[in-house]
Formats: structure tokens, C-alpha cells, sequence
């Protein structure tokens, strides 16, 4: 079927729509009044909107840490660690050049953010070709220590004492944050996770690299016959996913927050582990997906507000399509095998 990559998601975020109002009802909610007030939080001002790009900026390239590697059949679900090390690099970064241009800072801490999230997803990839470590199992346990040294850090030695409700490190200063969109709220994050997805599209597309990397995804053992350096391949695509989930940490430090604190662990990774599904590790599908997330997660608050429902429901709903996501994509193997067996 032609249409089959767009009914997948299509058909899962349909039916988790209608088990969400099935859950909803069940917390004595309306049904029909939470989907308008989810479309009203996401989509139904201009004010929505903002909240919901600048919630998209770090989606789009976290996506991009899953859906990368997922073309050489990798599942590799380190983003959130990646976020956090790349977010406190560009932090003591920033302190470090804050004397400098904010030109040069900017540019210093995006290329540390990016290198400390890339070498952590290209460890994962490098154990997986060399060691055959699962990298599944291996990017989640990156997460941890990732999240364990943030802790230990923004606790500790590099703890501004004046923040005491949340430890941080010191400010980036203001001249060192990244400026907004226009007159709007929206972030140059946004503008980072759109060229992020249109480049490596091209590359994937329009380059020798990305039909090799399409062949190790494909058989690698043919690959490997071939002449291709299989496990040079993996860890440079596990290095642009990581490196894509580090920039993301700089951008919640330089747009958002300013310091490095814990807020750096806040689930971006994995949003963007489903959005990645979702758009079928498609490049450009995630733009949409992840614009589709954010919406869900800036109307959270909106329906804790008008429903008396729990700020986690988004979740919910989240956990829903990605459950539902996966057993369309096992339907519809099943079909196309049983299409296959007949023919």
C-alpha cells in the first residue's frame, strides 16, 4: 500500500484519541471539552502557538537521536542523557567565555553541547558495532549516569549559592542568551531544530553517505563485503543523533534557563524517542510530529486548569499513541507478509 507509511500514525493517534476520551470519562471529565481545550492550549491562539514551537524546539532534535541511528536498524533511546550533558557543557561553557563575544560564546557553548551529546550516543554505537553491547539497554544506562552526574555537579562544586530553591550554576549572563523569533517568544531553537531536520535530509537523501548508511541499515554483513567501514559509519551516525541531542541542551540552558540545573531532565528525550516513531525516523515527518507534541505538552497545564485532571493526563495520552503506534506497525508487517506469502 502507497499510503501505508502516512495510515500507520495516522490510524494509532486516531484510535489513542478515542481511548483517551474513554479515560478521560472514566475521571469525570467531557470528553469533547478536554479535546477543544487540548486544541485550544496547542493550537487556538497565537499565545498557544509560542508555547507550543518553543516546546517543539528540543523535541525535533532529540527526535533526531533516535531516528538517526534507526536507519542502521539501531534502537537507541539516549536523548535525555545526551540533553543533560550537552546542556551542562554549554553551561560551563558559557561561564567560561563569559567575558567573551556573545558570538563566539554562543558558537563555543552550541559546539560543546553538540560534542558531549554526540560522544556519548557515538560510545553507544561504538560498543554496539565493536563490543556488541545491546544499545538499547546501553543508551538507557547513559541516561542515568548522565542525569546522576548532572545531579552531583549542580549540587556540588558548581552550585551558585545564591539559587536555593532549585541548585544551578551560575547565570550564562544575559548577553549570552539566545534572542527570540521577531517580536514573538519563539526561540532561535526552533530555527535550529528546522535546519537540523532539512540538512540531514539532504544528506540522507542527496549524499554517498547517507545510500551507504541506508546499505549498513539494510545488510551490513553485505555492507562490510562491499568495502564500507561498517563500524565508521555507525559511530558518525550515532554522533550527528547525539550531537543533535546535546544542541538541544544548549538551547533549554541559552533560551530558557540560563544555568544548568535539574530542569535539564525534562523528559525531551523521551518525547523524542515517540515523536521519532511516529514520523517513521523520517527527517521532515518529525517537524509536524514534534510541533503535534508540543501542542499536547503545552495544553497540559490547560487541562489541569478547566478539568481537575492530573498535569500528568498529557502523558497519558503520549503513552497511548506510542503503545497503539507500535501495534499498527506490527499490523501492518503482519499484512504485508501475509501480502507476500500469497503473492
Amino acid at each position: 500500500m502507497a499510503f501505508a507509511p502516512f495510515l500507520i500514525p495516522l490510524t494509532a493517534l486516531a484510535l489513542s484519541l478515542l481511548l483517551f476520551g474513554g479515560f478521560v470519562s472514566l475521571a469525570g471529565a467531557n470528553a469533547l471539552e478536554v479535546y477543544h481545550s487540548i486544541y485550544r492550549g496547542a493550537f487556538g491562539t497565537w499565545f498557544s502557538w509560542q508555547n507550543t514551537l518553543v516546546s517543539a524546539a528540543p523535541l525535533m532534535l532529540t527526535a533526531l537521536c533516535t531516528a538517526l541511528p534507526a536507519r542502521l536498524g539501531l534502537i537507541v533511546i539516549g536523548g535525555e542523557g545526551a540533553v543533560v550533558l550537552g546542556g551542562l557543557a554549554a553551561a560551563l561553557t558559557g561561564l567560561a567565555l563569559i567575558e567573551a563575544n556573545p558570538w563566539v560564546a554562543l558558537f563555543g557553548m552550541a559546539l560543546a553541547a553538540m560534542l558531549a551529546g554526540g560522544l556519548l550516543i557515538g560510545l553507544v554505537g561504538w560498543l554496539r558495532h565493536s563490543r556488541n553491547v545491546n544499545e538499547t539497554i546501553s543508551s538507557l544506562l547513559f541516561n542515568y549516569i548522565s542525569i546522576a552526574i548532572l545531579s552531583f555537579l549542580v549540587i556540588g562544586v558548581l552550585r551558585d549559592p545564591e539559587t536555593l530553591n532549585k541548585p544551578s550554576t551560575h547565570h550564562i549572563g544575559e548577553t549570552h542568551m539566545l534572542g527570540a523569533l521577531g517580536e514573538s517568544s519563539i526561540h532561535w531553537g526552533f530555527g535550529f531544530g528546522l535546519i537540523a531536520c532539512l540538512l540531514l535530509w539532504i544528506l540522507y537523501k542527496r549524499t554517498v553517505f547517507g545510500f551507504a548508511v541506508d546499505m549498513v541499515g539494510g545488510n551490513a554483513r553485505a555492507a562490510r563485503l562491499s568495502g564500507l567501514p561498517v563500524g565508521r559509519i555507525v559511530f558518525l551516525v550515532c554522533l550527528m543523533g547525539g550531537a543533535a541531542a546535546g544542541l538541544a541542551g544548549m538551547v533549554e540552558v541559552a533560551a530558557v534557563h540560563g544555568r544548568a540545573n535539574t530542569s535539564l531532565n525534562a523528559g525531551y528525550g523521551y518525547e523524542g524517542i515517540l515523536i521519532a516513531f511516529a514520523a517513521r525516523h523520517h527527517p521532515l515527518a518529525i517537524v509536524p510530529m514534534a510541533i503535534l507534541f508540543g501542542g499536547i505538552r503545552a495544553a497540559g497545564s490547560l487541562m489541569q486548569r478547566d478539568h481537575d485532571l492530573p498535569d500528568a493526563t498529557s502523558l497519558v495520552l503520549q503513552g497511548m499513541i506510542f503503545i497503539l503506534l507500535l501495534a499498527s506497525e506490527a499490523v501492518f508487517a503482519h499484512l504485508a507478509r501475509k501480502r507476500g506469502g500469497a503473492a
